[in-house]
């Protein structure tokens, strides 16, 4: 053969094997992954809640794409020391450290005897004092009627509705002192204020609880917050309303989404990083204060 011609074939060949390898190439290409699903909607949850749960699942629909890892701290978004309204001896302690409560929980009670009587007493006085302003009422129509009849005089009228009227002020008086007794009875019981978990118990059954001395302290479980601080240089790209996933060592592979509260602000000169601050729903009490975690920002599709 032509060694021209043997050398245009041997080129066509090779320019045919090329364009073959190219193509089943493309045909092994991996496909996009498919978005990740966007978070339930919350259905039964407090007002604030499902504002919150409403803005983690937006965040979550408008970004996609993540920015670089942070590391942070999930805080309390309520942290209370509790006090009694009223001073007196611890009668019951109905919780104690690491216990969960809803609020309304009745936490502690104290003794109640004098209290008891407080009350009774005030009840006494307002029937006495309704007794009295219905004796008033009985003469002062009775004067009435006279005067008109010209059997008593215009002075003797005026004394007995002045004496109706006091009646009337003593009436309010004691009942005045009947809701006062009754309100200090109430607060021998303290109550949880929000639902949240008993960090510290401070007091025992038996001992004198003084005018605002904490009985326990009571930390917020839902929603948490997440604070952590980005660099400067990524300023332009956390903002609030963005979506976060975080994830703790507690619980491995798992992410926890969030919506970022605060971002911005001043930069710290020490560290040229500023601060942000991330909410999370926390529905399952998963979470708990205090947790270490890495967060990674959400920052556009």
């Amino acid at each position: 053969m032509n060694p021209k011609i043997q050398r245009r074939l041997t080129r066509g060949a090779l320019a045919v094997a090329a364009a073959l390898l190219i193509a089943s190439g493309a045909s092994h290409a991996q496909t996009p992954p498919a978005a990740a699903p966007s978070p339930a909607k919350a259905k039964g949850l407090p007002g604030d809640m499902r504002e919150l749960a409403a803005a983690v699942e937006k965040a979550g629909q408008d970004s996609a794409a993540l920015s670089s890892r942070y590391s942070g701290e999930f805080v309390s978004s309520q942290r209370s020391e509790l006090t009694s309204r009223i001073a007196g001896r611890v009668k019951a302690v109905l919780v104690d450290e690491g216990a969960v409560v809803e609020a309304g929980a009745v936490l502690l009670e104290l003794e109640t005897e004098y209290l008891d009587i407080d009350v009774k007493q005030a009840a006494a006085e307002v029937a006495r004092a309704q007794a009295a302003l219905n004796e008033a009422e009985r003469d002062a129509r009775r004067k009435a009627d006279l005067v008109a009849k010209g059997s008593v005089s215009e002075a003797a009228n005026l004394r007995s509705a002045s004496v109706y009227e006091q009646a009337k002020a003593g009436l309010d008086a004691a009942n005045a002192r009947l809701a006062l007794a009754q309100t200090r009875r109430g607060d021998a019981v303290l109550k949880a204020p929000f639902r949240g978990v008993i960090e510290q118990r401070r007091i025992n059954v038996g001992e004198r609880l003084a005018d605002a001395t904490p009985a326990f302290v009571l930390v917020q479980l839902a929603p948490l917050k997440l604070r952590f601080r980005v660099r400067e240089t990524d300023l332009t790209l956390v903002r609030k309303g963005q979506g976060v996933e975080a994830e703790v060592e507690a619980y491995p592979g798992v992410k926890f989404p969030g919506v970022i509260s605060v971002a911005g602000g001043a930069i710290d000169p020490a560290t040229r990083t500023f601060l942000a601050e991330a909410r999370f729903e926390n529905r399952d009490l998963k979470l708990r204060p205090g947790f270490f975690a890495r967060v990674r920002v959400q920052t556009g599709k």
